[in-house]
């Protein structure tokens, strides 16, 4: 986390937190989604605004966290951002080095991080593989998919098949975290 953000921590403790403002996308794509945006649908059928902005999704990639109930937010100064989720906190980008038997597979989260464990693999019914790795659970971009099949066409990875619906519950991550009502 940035040193100016726990500087506004401790400046400002008691800012609300925010819902539905932000979403990733199972491309490792940022979404800004206005009442407009959030008005018009439920994500990911209505995505709204991609950030572009390279700084900014630098600076949301080194504040993105989660907390004890699975919710991921990005920490934005004083207030925590919790966002919205296509599929898992984690996208990965797979990466080929080499071919035949000498070939390497790279696997790099989309805030930058290159993973150096691969624990686990699984496919859900729509096709879409999972990694669980040193860094967290996360998808394979589809973009990807022809580099991540050679990783398991190599055996590199043999992935279980897993039902998409229990994956939340099995990695304790939330795809839609709420406010909690107060008694």
């Amino acid at each position: 986390m940035d040193d100016i953000v726990k500087a506004a921590l401790k400046k400002w403790p008691n800012v609300p937190d925010c819902y539905g403002w932000l979403a990733l996308d199972a491309r490792g794509d940022w979404y800004m989604r206005d009442d407009r945006i959030q008005a018009a649908g439920p994500f990911p059928q209505v995505k709204g605004s991609r950030i572009t902005h390279d700084k900014l999704k630098e600076f949301i990639h080194r504040n993105y966290e989660h907390d004890e109930q699975g919710a991921w937010f990005f920490q934005n100064g004083p207030q925590r951002v919790y966002l919205q989720l296509e599929a898992t906190p984690l996208v990965f980008g797979v990466h080929k080095h080499g071919e035949g038997e000498r070939a390497r597979f790279a696997v790099e989260s989309h805030t930058g991080k290159l993973a150096q464990e691969i624990r686990c693999s699984w496919l859900d019914e729509h096709g879409r593989l999972f990694l669980d790795t040193d860094l967290g659970f996360g998808v394979v971009r589809s973009l990807d998919m022809d580099a991540a099949a050679d990783a398991v066409e190599a055996g590199v990875w043999a992935p279980e098949e897993m039902p998409f619906a229990e994956m939340p519950v099995r990695f304790n991550y939330c795809l839609n975290p709420q406010p909690v009502a107060k008694a």
